[in-house]
């Protein structure tokens, strides 16, 4: 059961009121468009550039893999709409483990907190930042994938970690100027992208939507195994709950913004794989890494390549920026309610930013970029990040039973939506255990989040009283 300093927090996000009884507060300075440029700028990063060669390797079919990205636009809505509840009635910094530690108590708030530390957020940012950083190789004239510039990719991946967490250090307005600048122009990329494949690629080639679904292109194993790559593309739709400490106006601003932004991003991606399937075929899909760059290269020539390379560092370098943004007040919010070293909660006393949090977040991005391939990273976030989406989001129904739940929206549908949410969650997690491929890596990710249990009982919760 949450602890009552934790209920007394939430009552008083509840009232929209912005006093909090902690010591270290953080001002309310971001606005609606603000806010849904951290949603759509933290989701938008590599997965849609990155993703789609590996998703069409396992659905090689232009109707199972369109339909791999509906569903996970589907799959993201329905979180949305339930975030948009729960944020709009719990505003506060952290997000999912403030949600967490009201519905579950504070070890599996601990657990999320300790999972993001030791994996999520450092595989999130070690996998936007090398995309980054191969794109930006890319853009020059080389090759990513041979040496030395595969490592060269990762020495500029670090660089721009490192640069992103000093433009957060140095305040929230910084972040969220950057922020709003990279996402407009992400997201004009993309659509000129779109624009130029269906005025230019679309009348060449008639596009390659048949077959739709040839021989062996579908399984519900692969599905489920491409899903988790999709996710990775649709993951940041509840990244804003993160700063939600942060934004103005909370329980109006919230729930709008989340599924406005969503609701963006959703179409965006959709359009974007029409607009590879008119341009190139499955085939081809699979066999370019950097789709976005092959796109851009058979539609307008060398120019497309650098054009294209320019979006995707804006794109990635925005996402960083956003994860930078948010993921740090995670941890803010763990120590700030002592599960995590106290000065982790410390707020710059002239920028007013959760300067350790965000400097101990970006060192750790750093080791993981230098140590691990893309794919790695992203197999390691999806993964664990799954196990708390469920807790996140399943939250809902149990939060609804107090007396004093009052969210200025209702999830619709509700219990269908959140429900779909979390049984799609645990499918994936299942699909990945019975995948011979998948099942030492996902073992291996629920054995780290595992650990936090002792750690747990060896540190912050053998401190506890038995009636605290």
């Amino acid at each position: 059961m949450a602890s009552s300093s934790s209920s007394s927090r939430a009552t008083g996000a509840e009232s929209g009121s912005d006093a909090s009884s902690s010591p270290a507060e953080l001002p309310r300075q971001l606005g609606l468009w603000s806010a849904i440029a951290v949603l759509v700028g933290t989701t938008i990063g590599s997965g849609i550039f990155r993703s789609p060669a590996g998703i069409a390797d396992k659905l090689p079919g232009p109707l199972p893999l369109l339909a791999v990205w509906a569903t996970g636009g589907l799959f993201a809505l329905c979180g949305a709409l339930t975030l948009a509840e729960l944020a709009g009635a719990l505003p506060r910094t952290g997000g999912y483990f403030v949600y967490i530690r009201e519905a579950w108590g504070r070890l599996p708030a601990f657990l999320y907190g300790w999972s993001e530390l030791t994996l999520i957020r450092a595989a999130a940012l070690g996998g936007i930042s090398l995309t980054f950083g191969e794109y930006f190789i890319r853009g020059l004239g080389y090759d990513p994938s041979i040496a030395p510039y595969d490592s060269y990719a990762h020495y500029l991946a670090a660089g721009a970690l490192g640069l992103m967490a000093i433009i957060n250090v140095i305040g929230l307005r910084w972040g969220a100027l950057v922020q709003n600048i990279t996402t407009v122009a992400k997201y004009g990329g993309l659509l000129i992208i779109v624009l130029l494949a269906f005025a230019i690629g679309l009348p060449k080639t008639g596009g390659h939507f048949t077959p739709a679904a040839p021989p062996g292109s579908f399984s519900v194993s692969a599905f489920g195994l491409a899903l988790v790559s999709v996710l990775w593309a649709f993951d940041g739709w509840g990244d804003l709950s993160k700063v939600a400490g942060e934004v103005s106006d909370p329980r109006r601003t919230l729930p709008r913004a989340i599924v406005l932004g969503t609701l963006s991003i959703i179409a965006i991606y959709l359009l974007a794989n029409l607009a590879y399937l008119s341009v190139l075929s499955v085939d081809e899909i699979r066999g370019a890494r950097l789709v976005a760059a092959d796109v851009a290269l058979r539609l307008v020539g060398p120019i497309g390549v650098t054009l294209v390379s320019l979006t995707v560092l804006l794109s990635t370098f925005g996402s960083v920026n956003g994860s930078l943004l948010t993921g740090p007040r995670i941890f803010f919010a763990l120590a700030d309610d002592g599960l995590f070293f106290r000065q982790v909660a410390a707020v710059h006393p002239k920028f007013k930013t959760p300067y350790v949090a965000i400097l101990m977040t970006g060192s750790l991005g750093i080791a993981f970029v230098l140590l691990r391939t893309f794919e790695q990273l992203a197999d390691i976030f999806v993964t664990a990040s799954l196990v708390f989406y469920v807790l996140s989001i399943g939250a809902v129904f149990k939060l609804r039973q107090r007396p004093d739940w009052n969210p200025p929206v209702k999830t619709p549908l509700y219990p269908f939506v959140p429900a779909l949410f979390c049984l799609a969650t645990l499918f994936l997690l299942v699909n990945a255990l019975m995948d011979p491929a998948q099942r030492w890596g996902t073992l291996g990710v629920f054995g780290v989040i595992l650990l936090g249990i002792p750690v747990y009982f060896l540190t912050v919760g053998r401190r506890r009283s038995p009636g605290a």
